[in-house]
């Protein structure tokens, strides 16, 4: 040998064996510290991975239409950016608008205020008119507005950021989706990798019909609730539909957070508008469960209602929002291995 005759191994003494013990409870302290530090990153890639499986039927729909990928990848982005570009451009106005009158009105407040006779009696007892006068002239106000500004504007900064993170890695993902899995299947040993394809496309066959199932609910929703309310007379129909339509995404409280913000937009109308608006969306949630919920979901995600249930409580808890839009399809992925691969080897031991 060029470099010498190795020597003996080292022996399994009670120091050797603590030494390696210990360097392998540092490094696994060390890989729980990065996991924990890359998170919120590690979130973004799973959502961006997730919503690029979700969007390749469409592109794939329209490849079969004679269409190159790189073309239907670019059409499927494009109308991406195109909904999240109206939403802003439907909802921020509607916001600006709604908070400058908001400020414009707040004098007439104070003045109706002033004249309620239980106010007037708190007043006499307690000062609170005095006290609200002195809290506004003084100089906390300011300090706690422009603090609370700092903290919406840092809030608002890390949102478009993750967006646009998440908007770029769908990008990526979405136009290496082929080659990402065939890399994920030669991993896989030769004398399984024919079951372990087919069972893995399923399972990303099953997660697109769920992402294009639930985004055809959502808009079923959003177009009902637009026309509803434009009937209604209720101001503000078109972002409060999108904004009813992006939040009928969440499974279990979505539908019931877009309800409430469209409600109490009616609210300020009338109080017979506020109700109408509230009994066309309890009406409206029965239809889509029992109607419009089957019938597209049929062909995609055939999970038990009581793991759906299940699935996206645990979700939620463990990664919010996130996770509850992620549970359902990751609890169909799981009851299909369980149901091909877990079940049949049990029955043949």
């Amino acid at each position: 040998m060029p470099f010498g005759k190795p020597g003996r191994p080292f022996g399994s003494s009670p120091f050797t064996f603590g030494f390696t013990a210990a360097l392998g409870v540092l490094t696994a302290w060390l890989l729980v510290q990065a996991l924990t530090a890359a998170a919120s990153m590690i979130i973004l890639i799973v959502v961006s991975l997730f919503l690029a499986v979700g969007l390749d039927p469409a592109v794939r729909t329209l490849q079969q239409r004679g269409l190159p990928r790189w073309a239907a990848i670019s059409a499927v982005f494009a109308g991406v950016i195109a909904f999240f570009a109206g939403f802003g451009l439907a909802v921020v106005p509607a916001l600006s608008q709604q908070a400058g009158q908001f400020i414009d009105q707040v004098p007439a407040y104070v003045e109706q205020l002033q004249n309620n006779p239980q106010i007037r009696d708190l007043d006499q007892r307690y000062g609170l008119l005095e006290r609200l006068q002195t809290y506004l002239t003084s100089g906390e106000l300011g300090r706690q507005v422009f603090g609370g500004l700092l903290g919406v504007a840092g809030v608002l900064v890390s949102a478009v950021f993750s967006a646009l993170t998440v908007l770029i890695l769908t990008l990526y993902f979405l136009a290496s989706l082929r080659s990402v899995t065939r890399t994920g299947y030669q991993l896989v040993p030769r004398s399984r990798r024919a079951r372990v394809q087919l069972l893995g496309d399923e399972i990303l066959s099953r997660v697109g019909g769920y992402v294009a199932g639930n985004l055809i609910i959502s808009f079923i929703a959003g177009v009902s609730s637009f026309f509803f309310l434009s009937i209604a007379g209720v101001p503000y129909a078109l972002p409060l539909s999108l904004i009813v339509a992006i939040t009928d995404l969440i499974p279990l409280i979505g539908a019931g957070i877009g309800a409430s913000v469209a409600t109490l937009v009616a609210l300020f109308v009338s109080l017979p508008v506020a109700i109408a608006t509230l009994v066309f969306f309890i009406v409206y949630q029965q239809i889509e469960n029992y109607l419009i919920a089957p019938r597209v979901m049929k062909s995609s995600v055939d999970v038990p209602a009581a793991t759906t249930i299940v699935a996206a409580l645990i979700g939620g808890a463990l990664l919010g929002v996130v996770g509850a839009l992620l549970a359902i399809p990751v609890a169909a992925a799981v009851q299909l291995i369980v149901g091909e691969v877990v079940l049949p080897r049990q029955e043949h031991h």
